[in-house]
């Protein structure tokens, strides 16, 4: 894994409402993304269901597209059209990546660099599948087809860990991102407005602490559609736990400012992952 060449960097989380029309989903991405291009943001975060998000699970099977740098589909032609113009690395996830089982998709989060190469893929491990009657009520694994890699990439900020909305809740995934290398950990997100409101903030924050990471979650938010709201709240969250950003209510960007030598004294001052003694 690579040390880092630049000791700071800055950041955005976009926050999207992103629904079932593929063209209107990119170009709103696509307008943040140049947003944060203009703030001086050189990575940039998509949330999950960036480029859509459909009434009907299935919906997402018309869209799916294989994923291949030589002959890009909309979708990744997109993300790197957005990097190349705003000059940001882009990390963008989860969307539909066609599966090799019938009838499903990969989940999957793109990382492009700023020259609008792709560089990495991750496919969500972790599926959601919960019945909360009368307010969650999903079953991800029906469509979708589960991943089992996990992966830190080399970015000039060192390793930046995946990870995709529902793998936030398994603490074991990020310890073994920072086991890989990781000085960062991204999150795109399309949490529910019911859980959302109790376990969004406290996750991301005990992720960063745990871990001494410095973790940006992007997240969906509003109504979708009659049977989808998401909630929000996109997140910079500092290897202390510290929340250095967070958005409103609505679509946009929040930005701050990751400052690696800062991270590197949390670590050195307060040694807990030199301090494991691997007895599980």
């Amino acid at each position: 894994m690579l040390e880092p060449t630049e000791s700071r960097v800055l950041a955005a989380c976009v926050q999207l409402t992103s629904r079932g029309d593929l063209g209107e989903n990119l170009a709103s991405a696509a307008k943040w993304v140049a947003a944060a291009g203009r703030r001086g943001a050189k990575l940039v975060l998509l949330p999950e269901n960036f480029a859509f998000l459909g009434a009907h699970e299935r919906d997402k099977l018309a869209v799916a597209e294989v994923v291949d740098a030589e002959r890009p589909g909309p979708i990744l032609a997109a993300l790197g059209a957005m990097a190349r113009s705003a000059g940001a690395w882009v990390i963008a996830g989860g969307m539909p990546e066609r599966a090799t089982a019938e009838g499903k998709v990969w989940n999957s989060c793109l990382v492009v660099d700023a020259s609008g190469r792709l560089v990495a893929r991750y496919r969500k491990v972790h599926l959601f599948d919960v019945n909360i009657p009368g307010a969650a009520v999903f079953e991800e694994s029906r469509t979708v087809e589960r991943g089992n890699e996990l992966l830190v990439v080399e970015t000039p900020w060192g390793g930046v860990g995946l990870s995709i909305c529902y793998d936030l809740r398994f603490p074991e995934l990020y310890r073994a991102l920072v086991d890989r290398g990781a000085r960062i950990v991204v999150v795109p997100a399309a949490f529910t407005a019911h859980t959302g409101k109790d376990h969004w903030h406290p996750l991301l924050r005990a992720r960063a602490i745990e871990n001494q990471l410095f973790v940006l979650a992007a997240a969906q938010v509003g109504r979708h559609h009659e049977g989808r709201a998401t909630y929000g709240h996109s997140l910079v969250v500092d290897p202390w736990g510290a929340v250095l950003a967070e958005a409103p209510d609505r679509e946009g960007i929040v930005v701050a400012e990751l400052d690696l030598g800062e991270q590197e004294r949390v670590r050195r001052e307060l040694p807990c992952l030199a301090h494991r003694r691997g007895l599980i």
